[in-house]
């Protein structure tokens, strides 16, 4: 998986491809794979972080009937949590455009999500007021 921080992205999707083609044999044991990396490399740039993010998702949906009840509770948990972190991060710079896509999640009569929440509360407070002053309509 280090050769996610390759910079071409012909590797990127090499890497990315090789990850979701094991998943397809060995799903819990690449989600834990994933997870355990990501969890030692927390300082790993976020465009290399969401390569394995991506294919932690890919593996996940072709896999969910075949994932352990409990494997899948807690790797959907850290890969949302990571995802969220992540629209945290890109937030610091690109805040408008994050506000504006997490604020779609935002439904009239449907309580939003768990991380939908964490996010939205996690931009205001790495952004000041910049994003907690900013109009919800």
């Amino acid at each position: 998986m280090n050769a996610t921080t390759d910079k071409d992205p012909l590797v990127q999707e090499q890497i990315y491809n090789a990850l979701c083609y094991l998943g397809e044999s060995e799903p819990e044991e690449i989600l834990n794979c994933c997870d355990e990396y990501l969890r030692q490399h927390d300082k790993l740039a976020y465009p290399h972080r969401v390569i394995i993010l991506k294919a932690m998702e890919t593996v996940v949906k072709n896999n969910i009937a075949l994932l352990d009840k409990s494997t899948a509770k807690e790797v959907i948990r850290d890969w949302q949590q990571a995802a969220s972190d992540v629209l945290v991060a890109v937030g610091q710079r690109f805040i408008n455009k994050v506000m504006e896509e997490v604020l779609t999640k935002f439904q009239p009569g449907i309580l939003p999500h768990y991380f939908v929440m964490q996010t939205f509360a996690n931009l205001s407070v790495s952004n000041g007021e910049r994003a907690a002053c900013r109009p919800l309509c």
